[in-house]
């Protein structure tokens, strides 16, 4: 055990529990195929750390200790139910190398997230569910962040992925990598699922957020392994060359004092050219296939933007026609405004607002970037007062500091 002060002792538990949570919970759920349990038994192992750690000091291998804890914690749980004979086999597995001096590495025992992300796309789940559940499950984000990324209540969303994990106990799910045969069912899921989380790990990055930047990093690891299971779907690298595109900015996002610098404004020299040339080529093995999905073509688009690293320009027509293709296999908001905001570079800001002005003003409520896009182009054909009314749109929804920011200083 190594002695630090307290303040220390609770950001290491911090950094710990975001380094190792999905880690810890898909080893222990796949073992003993309970992930609720799993889940409460490790939060009762954090509770614990923050009890004895302060005192007695860090141990050598955190992970480790974390381990032991909610292995003792589940032992407990088992005790107390009243078959215990049905739960030997979990028994075993928890009480064999159960102590810290025993126990394997954090690099040495199995990672076994990939398998629980596949667990949780199980068809006998709610649909609508198996992201919330991989979000929580594997990357430890809570109900209310997940709730705020899909528009629902945190209590609605707590209830819902309890009833999934219920499911997940109750219908005997097995933990494990479905057979070949069995994996283009759930994929599609998985691959949302690890997309998702990427995307809100870039919304919290803000440049400097720890976790944000770990999310986004972790998204970027389960991609590569998914590759390595399925190194012939073409979605699986065209998600890997998304991310790694998105990635590479990552430096250029932010100016000297954390302000907000959009993609167009972007000093290309602090893009990354080693992950730029990565996702070049996972996309074009992907497109090799000859089945341009969803992640492909966003990715498409992001490698454009990525030549102007080269050429000084960007190719807006390009851009357009991937969103076309894009629109046409699901016509979400997002791929509508970011249509309308390449059509408008391409051929002026007027065919960007008619873009802008078929979509249904009920759904674009509440999407800012609907409203950043809209003051835009309004401004640029001079229409000043209701360039004003829509950056006040966008500046209202806006999240993050800088990007409102941003906005005031655009409005004038």
């Amino acid at each position: 055990m190594s002695r630090i002060n307290e303040e220390d002792t609770h950001r290491t538990i911090e950094r710990v529990a975001r380094e190792s949570y999905g880690r810890l919970v898909a080893y222990l759920s796949v073992h003993t195929h309970d992930l609720a349990s799993a889940e409460d038994a490790l939060s009762n192992a954090l509770v614990s750390a923050l009890a004895h750690w302060p005192r007695e000091g860090v141990p050598q291998n955190p992970e480790a200790w974390l381990l032991t804890a909610a292995r003792h914690s589940l032992i407990d749980a088992i005790r107390h139910e009243r078959v215990v004979l049905e739960s030997e086999p979990r028994l075993e597995f928890l009480t064999e190398d159960s102590t810290e001096a025993t126990l394997p590495t954090s690099t040495q025992f199995p990672d076994e997230r990939l398998k629980l992300l596949f667990v949780c796309a199980h068809p006998a789940i709610d649909q609508a569910m198996h992201t919330p559940l991989m979000l929580q499950s594997v990357l430890g984000l809570d109900a209310a962040r997940i709730g705020q990324a899909f528009l629902i209540a945190p209590k609605t969303m707590g209830q819902r992925l309890f009833r999934a994990k219920t499911k997940i106990r109750s219908g005997g799910i097995p933990f494990e990598i479905p057979q070949e045969r069995d994996l283009p069912e759930r994929v599609d899921a998985v691959l949302e699922a690890i997309y998702a989380a990427f995307g809100i790990g870039w919304d919290d990055m803000a440049g400097a957020d720890q976790r944000g930047r770990d999310l986004a990093e972790e998204a970027i690891w389960l991609a590569r392994v998914l590759l390595q299971l399925m190194p012939g779907e073409p979605e699986a690298r065209g998600l890997l060359a998304l991310m790694l595109y998105c990635e590479s900015r990552r430096a250029a996002r932010r100016g000297p004092a954390r302000d907000y610098i959009p993609l167009s404004e972007q000093d290309t020299q602090q893009w990354s050219k080693p992950l730029i040339a990565e996702a070049e080529q996972h996309l074009a093995t992907a497109f090799q296939c000859g089945h341009p999905g969803r992640f492909q073509l966003e990715a498409a688009i992001q490698s454009v933007h990525a030549e102007r690293s080269q050429s000084g320009r960007t190719d807006w027509t390009a851009i357009a026609t991937f969103y076309q293709q894009l629109i046409r296999i699901s016509p979400t908001l997002g791929r509508l405004t970011g249509y309308a905001a390449a059509l408008a570079e391409a051929t002026g800001p007027q065919s960007g607002l008619v873009v802008l002005d078929g979509i249904e003003p009920k759904a674009v409520s509440c999407y800012q970037p609907y409203w950043a896009v809209r003051a835009h182009l309004l401004q640029r054909l001079g229409k000043t007062s209701e360039a004003v009314d829509a950056y006040d749109r966008a500046i209202g929804l806006a999240e993050d500091p800088a990007v409102r920011g941003f906005l005031l200083r655009k409005r004038g």
